[in-house]
């Protein structure tokens, strides 16, 4: 059995079932649910890009073979980041495919397809499962295919929010760069430079590392630490393999929370509308600044659903997950420029974000973090857990029955649960833990609350051993 699946940001699993044919079946699958549902566009063009894992260039290539074998225009774009991809394709009106598998480990990779009009929906996947198990072929309509090379994508999303901050948003600010295997890891340098801050590489890596931005890595811990040591930084920056999570340690290499990066957003954007999965802190309807806070299921194409009702009212509306990419629902118009909206997860924006309403306010990024005053959230995973196994353990804590209030009695028991994406269950203290599945990998995901980080890094690390003892008894 093949260990390819939808999850929360595209197609996933293994890469021994993603290369050679199946990436070109999936690929001819999507293009014929374009044609199908009307959605392809009329120049034919799809656009194709791939982060920097060792497989990743092999089922590009699979892929852009395929879309020329059916007739389609495909555009070599190369290593990229997910987001500038996207916004490349959406400026073009044309499909895309992005061969990344984010933050999961180099033996796995993955297919993020987009629609001329950006990232495809739920209704979308069923569509293109169809097509996949009825190997339907997209229509070649009469044109005949190609390859070719396609760049100076880099240059445009760069642009794109160095032309709206403007080049001395970060004049003054010392800037460090775990470049490590991201994709976006020059592209991170030069649009810093160009802002105005000291930029400096660091950690550059010849192979793939898994950076996740939730679920953080000790030893990326402890680098960030050890670089932040002596006041060398004011802040220091990276994302996943594709660049559309962002990851910001502040001057003493504590990484800040991702929903934070997207609250500071929201703040320096002028946004008074958020939409956010229920993995976000609860902190965030405690924020002054905002009017309103709309919850989601976990996964961009959720975030996207909820942002197009919210924008229709005119106002500027910031979508963000937990792991801190930013959507932006809808364009900001300021002094005389203008940040297009890009309903995408990404990566860059967040991190200049954060960084100019620390340079404006005149602060360090702790303190900017602190006045947010916005509790203690954390976050961790457990790896190679399988949905068999995942699914009966978080159905036993949903029914919050006399198995949940055992599993919760050396926690003090628990007043509430609530069900809508995982099983987040409050205990008697207010404190937090919510278990759910992972959409992109065999894991199950822990993310607590409590009224401090020693608090919370207690409760986590309960949550986890507890979840563990349960599921591999």
């Amino acid at each position: 059995m093949s260990s390819l699946k939808f999850g929360t940001s595209g197609l996933r699993g293994l890469v021994v079932d993603l290369v050679g044919r199946p990436a070109a079946d999936w690929t001819g699958a999507f293009l014929a649910h374009l044609d199908r549902a009307g959605l392809a566009p009329a120049s034919r063009e799809v656009l194709v890009g791939r982060d920097l894992r060792s497989s990743s260039p092999q089922i590009a290539d699979d892929c852009l073979r395929a879309a020329a074998g059916l007739g389609w225009h495909a555009l070599d774009a190369g290593a990229l980041p997910t987001p500038a991809l996207a916004l490349e394709a959406m400026r073009r009106g044309a499909a895309a495919v992005m061969v990344t598998g984010s933050h999961i480990p180099d033996d796995r990779n993955g297919l993020k397809f987009y629609r001329p009009d950006g990232e495809i929906t739920k209704g979308d996947e069923a569509g293109i499962r169809a097509a996949f198990e009825a190997r339907t072929a997209a229509a070649a309509d009469r044109v005949e295919g190609s390859v070719a090379p396609l760049g100076g994508l880099a240059e445009a999303y760069i642009e794109r929010i160095a032309g709206f901050f403007g080049s001395d948003a970060l004049a003054g600010l010392r800037v460090g760069v775990y470049q490590q295997s991201s994709v976006a890891r020059d592209i991170l340098v030069e649009a810093l430079t160009r802002l105005g801050a000291a930029s400096e590489p660091l950690g550059r890596a010849d192979r793939f590392i898994p950076v996740d931005t939730e679920a953080h890595r000790p030893e990326d811990l402890e680098l960030l630490a050890g670089w932040a040591a002596g006041g060398r930084f004011d802040a220091i920056v990276s994302t996943d393999g594709d660049a559309d999570r962002p990851l910001l340690a502040d001057e003493q290499g504590r990484v800040v929370r991702g929903d934070l990066l997207g609250l500071l957003t929201a703040r320096q954007l002028g946004a008074r509308t958020v939409v956010t999965p229920v993995t976000s802190s609860s902190s965030l309807e405690r924020a002054s600044f905002l009017g309103k806070v709309v919850r989601t299921r976990v996964g961009s194409p959720f975030v996207i659903e909820g942002m197009e009702g919210e924008a229709a009212a005119g106002d500027v509306v910031v979508g963000f997950e937990a792991n801190g990419g930013v959507l932006l629902g809808s364009a900001v118009a300021r002094g005389g420029r203008t940040l297009s909206a890009m309903k995408t997860r990404d990566a860059l924006l967040p991190i200049v974000a954060t960084l100019a309403e620390a340079k404006a306010a005149g602060l360090p990024v702790s303190r900017l973090v602190a006045d947010l005053k916005a509790g203690a959230a954390m976050a961790d995973r457990l790896p190679e857990i399988a949905a068999t196994q995942s699914t009966p353990f978080l159905a036993m804590l949903a029914a919050g029955g006399e198995e949940a209030a055992a599993f919760f009695a050396e926690r003090g028991g628990a007043r509430g649960v609530d069900a809508f994406d995982g099983v987040r269950t409050t205990l008697r203290d207010g404190s937090t833990v919510h278990y759910r599945a992972s959409g992109n990998a065999p894991e199950l995901r822990c993310y607590v609350e409590a009224a401090d980080e020693t608090a919370a890094a207690a409760l986590l690390q309960w949550g986890l051993d507890a979840a563990k003892r349960r599921l591999r008894a």
